[in-house]
């Protein structure tokens, strides 16, 4: 799936998050967004996500102007290509990691004699085959995180858009994250899309970085 913004402007009032923006995302590829606070790394994946609209410009993603598009049913069957993790986790606390996975896989409509094998399966993706049957109040930090990665990948994304997933990890447990986004982007070439601050990461791995701020356009 390729991610295109092209001349994208998106405001929030009078403050101006992206003028003009330019940036080409091609299946593949793992890229790090950085920059300060403000800068617009959430407003990225939001816009990628049409769950917010830009000022001017086009977001194409696979192929369609997701920002133009009125039909829900289109909207929808783009989304149910890109898997979303979130530093604030967001699983439902009532329900196992189970069956947060299984509810993901009911919303895209998953073959449901596909979904036992399915959860057994990104469990060991992400190391938690052991602890799928638990509660999120019985996980720790890293845990959960593996936990929103294996119900992102339940549904077979061409992307993983991942806002900020190690910003209430531990050194130890985010590098763990990104050793296993790695393997997934290798072996599956699925597109990694990861807003970070962690400076760690950016100079350690040889990945794009797409740096936001004043020169947004600025791509490394």
């Amino acid at each position: 799936m390729e991610i295109i913004f092209d001349k994208v402007t998106k405001n929030y009032g009078p403050i101006n998050v992206f003028r003009d923006f330019d940036l080409k995302i091609n299946q593949g590829d793992f890229i790090f967004i950085t920059g300060p606070s403000g800068s617009g790394k959430s407003t990225l994946i939001k816009l990628i996500l049409n769950q917010i609209k830009p000022n001017g410009g086009d977001i194409m993603v696979d192929g369609q102007a997701i920002n133009k598009l009125k039909n829900k049913n289109e909207i929808d069957k783009i989304r149910r290509k890109i898997g979303v993790i979130f530093q604030d986790f967001q699983l439902i606390n009532d329900l196992t990691i189970e069956e947060n996975i299984a509810l993901n896989l009911d919303i895209v409509k998953y073959p449901h004699s596909e979904v036992a094998p399915r959860i057994d399966k990104v469990v060991k993706m992400v190391k938690l085959q052991h602890r799928h049957f638990l509660f999120p109040s019985q996980l720790s930090g890293g845990e959960l995180q593996r936990a929103c990665l294996a119900r992102a990948l339940s549904i077979e994304p061409e992307v993983i858009l991942a806002d900020e997933p190690t910003g209430n990890l531990d050194p130890t447990n985010a590098w763990n994250l990104i050793k296993i986004l790695q393997n997934i982007n290798k072996k599956y070439k699925t597109t990694i899309i990861m807003t970070t601050h962690n400076t760690d990461f950016t100079e350690s791995l040889d990945k794009k970085i797409i740096k936001l701020g004043k020169n947004e356009n600025e791509n490394t």
